[in-house]
């Protein structure tokens, strides 16, 4: 199970029975839940005062531990529908960020083994996305995971089942939504939510002023922040480029960081293999050119940069006994 602050996916039997995003909508008053999931992400910012709709997870953590719960238990429902929310005995294993605090990490433990997880193991994200891209991460030589989720970006170097150097920020997909939605209210005094943001992103979004293959021009609609009247205006992927260059270079600077830490055997190793870059951060267009000119090492999109953790997990849960870094 991959519990991400933006998607949550669930694999069972080596099949993906959940691929979701991480939102709740629960009575205002009662506390039940309406729906989870996609569902749920419809209602997202549409809702009256008796529907409320959480994200329980921030910065890859759980920060709504109730809200937290019943998503997962709607998701458990999902895919079996006959047990209430609840199994008598799940061997789980969740993923956790490399920077967890041991108070995050029993948050997501105790979710876990409320929703019936007889046998709960963790596994860090970037080792989970490792293993789920096809690297042997018990072999004696270095390869250097860029995990970019929705909350957090994760980048470690990994040997001999280990991780050596890590470097865990909390600036990721959804920084990269909120600089979108700042910077249509500065420049074009127009007011949009959080999943226009989103779709601009998914439209226009761009690491680099200058791509090969440049998308068209997205038309993004709203409120005008000073008269309140509708307007239209045209997005370019040249803007938003310039509107993310922060936050990527944060991105950036935590990639260095993380090299500036490795022993020199596995930088060599590193130089030679490339810097696998996956999660959802990874479609991000031109990102992985941008980085590849800034640092000079390839970096690489596996196939499937999505599911690569949710990949990982499940290979995980299959070798649970030879795998000596899974967390009880």
């Amino acid at each position: 199970m991959d519990l991400g602050t933006a998607n949550t996916v669930i694999l069972h039997n080596d099949k993906v029975v959940i691929d979701e995003p991480s939102v709740v909508a629960l009575d205002s008053k009662t506390g039940k839940t309406l729906a989870v999931g996609e569902q749920a992400r419809l209602m997202h910012e549409k809702t009256n005062e008796n529907i409320r709709t959480v994200r329980p997870l921030r910065d890859g953590v759980i920060a709504d531990f109730y809200a937290a719960e019943q998503m997962i238990r709607g998701f458990i429902k999902k895919v079996n529908p006959h047990s209430g929310g609840l199994f008598s005995s799940l061997r789980m294993v969740v993923c956790i960020p490399s920077g967890s605090t041991e108070v995050e990490i029993r948050a997501v433990r105790d979710s876990a083994e409320h929703v019936g997880g007889r046998e709960v193991y963790m596994i860090y994200e970037p080792m989970a996305a490792a293993i789920g891209i096809g690297i042997d991460v018990e072999a004696p030589e270095g390869n250097m995971i860029v995990d970019i989720g929705g909350g957090t970006t994760e980048i470690a170097v990994i040997s001999l089942g280990g991780i050596v150097a890590n470097e865990s920020i909390r600036i990721a997909g959804d920084d990269f939504t909120a600089d979108i939605q700042e910077y249509m209210r500065r420049q074009h005094n127009l007011r949009i939510g959080e999943r226009t943001a989103e779709q601009i992103k998914l439209h226009v979004g761009s690491a680099m002023t200058e791509l090969d293959n440049p998308p068209e021009d997205y038309l993004v609609r709203g409120p005008n922040q000073m008269t309140a009247l509708p307007m239209e205006v045209p997005v370019s992927y040249v803007e938003i480029s310039h509107c993310l260059e922060k936050s990527i270079s944060k991105v950036e600077t935590a990639v260095l960081n993380a090299l500036e830490k490795t022993p020199p055997e596995l930088y060599a190793d590193i130089v030679r293999n490339g810097i696998y870059l996956t999660g959802g951060g990874a479609l991000l267009r031109g990102l992985a050119q941008r980085l590849t000119n800034k640092i000079n090492i390839p970096f690489i999109v596996p196939e499937d940069p999505l599911h690569a953790v949710a990949n990982g997990t499940s290979v995980a849960l299959k070798h649970v006994d030879k795998y000596n870094f899974l967390l009880r």
